[in-house]
C-alpha cells in the first residue's frame, strides 16, 4: 500500500524507508482500532478544541491588482498567462 501511494504521489523510497513507513502505517491503523474500542457513550462531540468564537468580517469587494503589475515579476509568460512547468505527464496507457 505504501509503495502504491508513493507511486501515485511520485515519491521514491528505498526498501529501508518503505519498511519504516509500512511499520508506522501499521501502528497508526492499530491506534485507530484501539480508539474505536473506547466507550464514548454520553460524551459530547468535540468540534473545536479552542474555546473561541469565529470572527467574521464583512465581505467587501476591492479593486483587483492591475494585471501588468502582477505580471511584472513573472519569470515566464505565454499569451498573457503565467507559464509553469508540466508536473503531470499524461500517459496514454493510464
Amino acid at each position: 500500500m505504501i509503495k502504491h501511494v508513493a507511486n501515485l504521489s511520485r515519491l521514491e523510497f528505498d526498501d529501508a524507508e518503505l519498511s519504516k513507513f509500512t511499520s508506522q502505517m501499521g501502528d497508526i491503523i492499530n491506534m485507530a482500532h484501539q480508539l474505536a474500542e473506547v466507550d464514548t457513550e454520553g460524551v459530547p462531540e468535540t468540534v473545536q478544541v479552542v474555546d473561541r468564537d469565529t470572527t467574521f468580517r464583512e465581505d467587501v469587494p476591492a479593486k483587483p491588482t492591475d494585471r501588468d503589475v502582477m505580471m511584472k515579476n513573472v519569470p515566464e509568460k505565454a499569451n498573457g498567462f503565467i507559464k509553469v512547468p508540466v508536473i503531470i505527464d499524461k500517459d496514454d496507457n493510464d
